[in-house]
């Protein structure tokens, strides 16, 4: 997703180069996507964006991998703790691009080399996250909860053990002051984490 369109067609070309990945949609808003993918490039042009608030809009359609110019004090962890996949400097080389939707698409975590030197300074800040925020894993896991999953069935997906959901599920209820399912779901709709119906 780019609103450049120089840019998307870029994107584009280096994806259905490579014979591991397919395009499946190209638009130049989040409003645009429909459904769920194996991987979203979310391309930020415009530093003046609050690149979080971007990245949980896009984060409900699949893995984000956000290629951006990451200026100032649009930060890495940010980022991060928002939910992405990947980090890739609008600078990078274009094998450095491929690389980094394969690995993300494959569900592994990618951050290039012209990023890496940016991120122990950034760890040293510390999070400037808000009191009460909720973690990725415990965004992701709100998000099958509102769904209608039951904790085994979100253990089984997210791949990790039932005492874990329940701790993380314990977490989110404390931190939004949610005291069943149905008030942790109006929750999740009111801070944009509800997962799209799949048509």
């Amino acid at each position: 997703m780019a609103e450049q369109p120089t840019w998307r067609a870029g994107l584009e070309k280096l994806a259905g180069d490579d014979p591991n990945l397919r395009v499946a949609s190209a638009v130049s808003d989040v409003g645009e996507l429909t459904g769920r993918f194996d991987l979203v490039v979310l391309d930020v042009a415009r530093p003046e964006l609050t690149v979080s608030d971007l990245i949980r809009r896009t984060i409900t359609h699949g893995p984000v991998l956000v290629s951006a110019d990451w200026p100032g004090r649009t930060g890495l962890m940010e980022s991060i703790l928002a939910g992405v996949r990947g980090c890739l400097s609008r600078q990078a080389e274009q094998d450095a691009v491929r690389e980094a939707m394969r690995v993300t698409a494959q569900g592994g975590f990618y951050l290039c080399r012209r990023l890496a030197d940016r991120l122990p300074e950034e760890l040293s800040r510390g999070p400037a996250e808000e009191p009460g925020a909720l973690a990725p894993r415990e965004v992701e896991t709100l998000r099958w909860i509102a769904s209608g999953y039951t904790h085994s069935q979100i253990a089984t997906r997210m791949g990790l053990s039932q005492a874990t959901v329940n701790t993380y599920a314990k977490r989110i209820r404390a931190k939004l002051n949610a005291g069943n399912k149905a008030e942790l779901t109006r929750r999740a709709i009111e801070l944009g984490h509800l997962l799209p119906v799949e048509g």
